[in-house]
């Protein structure tokens, strides 16, 4: 005997199971999803291809690059060494009622988190959301982690740059310090 599920909750749990999708991207702002499919069809999974190899540097610099939806660390000598996915400020932020873009321009790193670092703002009103591995780069923006359906070929956030979690790990532990230079570039 097959028990039956009201519409309801059937409804509920495909949305839920929808916005949890790794290959679900829904794009603030225009009301659309799109595929994982579709993404790839106008990315490259390979995000070192979304950026240039070299850049004209002399210190340590993190871009990222919110057309692309990509970040990438050169070294002092302008030599791209990791890169990866990232997610900047969204078209659109409901609860805020206006666009929350990350600040485009030239930053440094003013403080860094651990894995426990938190949200003081957002969920709105008292915050509280998980932001481990944060780096400070313009006043509340950072580059932090999130879990693996929040971050992807679109921008999503308040206005922070959203990477994988193991991937913040790595540029708070083994790249970033205070100081470091942080470009973003336009959308």
């Amino acid at each position: 005997m097959q028990a039956k599920i009201p519409l309801g909750m059937v409804f509920a749990i495909s949305i839920i199971c929808f916005s949890l999708s790794s290959c679900a991207t829904y794009h603030a702002g225009t009301n659309r999803h799109h595929s994982g499919a579709d993404s790839k069809s106008r990315f490259s999974a390979n995000y070192e291809s979304r950026l240039p190899s070299h850049i004209s540097t002399h210190e340590k610099t993190i871009i990222v690059d919110p057309h692309v939806h990509a970040w990438g660390a050169y070294n002092s000598s302008g030599n791209l060494i990791k890169a990866g996915v990232a997610s900047a400020g969204s078209n659109w932020c409901p609860d805020l009622g206006r666009r929350c873009h990350t600040s485009v321009g030239t930053f440094r790193i003013h403080s860094l988190g651990g894995a426990g670092c938190i949200s003081h703002i957002f969920p709105r009103p008292h915050g509280g959301a998980p932001m481990p591995y944060c780096m400070f780069f313009n006043g509340g923006q950072a580059l932090h982690g999130v879990p693996p359906y929040e971050v992807g070929d679109g921008n999503y956030s308040h206005g922070c740059v959203r990477l994988r979690v193991p991937d913040a790990a790595w540029i708070r532990h083994n790249f970033a310090t205070i100081g470091t230079k942080v470009i973003v570039r336009p959308y």
